[in-house]
């Protein structure tokens, strides 16, 4: 493996769990539900991010389900964080309730 390529891996993985880290402390200062979807989205996205290398040289599947196993994670990932964006919300009271 070249150190190219695993230092660009550990950039993004640490990238990843920064912004992970942040997306989960702002869900839990201000109990936005939102936040803690783009938390989890991007913890997925960081792991399937490095998931393929270790399945292919570590567990030596195939490079085909690696790249599988890698697609479905980093895809999962990014529809929790779509989710986030297109979930339902509870609205604010306007305080026109029961009128």
């Amino acid at each position: 493996m070249h150190i190219e390529l695993v230092i660009a891996k550990l950039v993004t993985v640490g990238l990843g769990l920064l912004i992970t880290y942040q997306a989960y402390k702002g869900y839990r200062t201000y109990g936005s539900e939102p936040m803690l979807y783009v938390a989890v989205g991007f913890l997925f996205i960081s792991v399937g991010s490095v998931i393929e290398g270790v399945l292919f040289d570590v567990v030596g599947l195939s490079i085909f389900l690696s790249g599988t196993i890698q697609t479905a994670i980093v895809a999962v990932g990014m529809l929790v964080i779509l989710y986030s964006l297109y979930g339902q919300i509870p609205q604010q009271g306007t305080g026109d309730e029961g009128r």
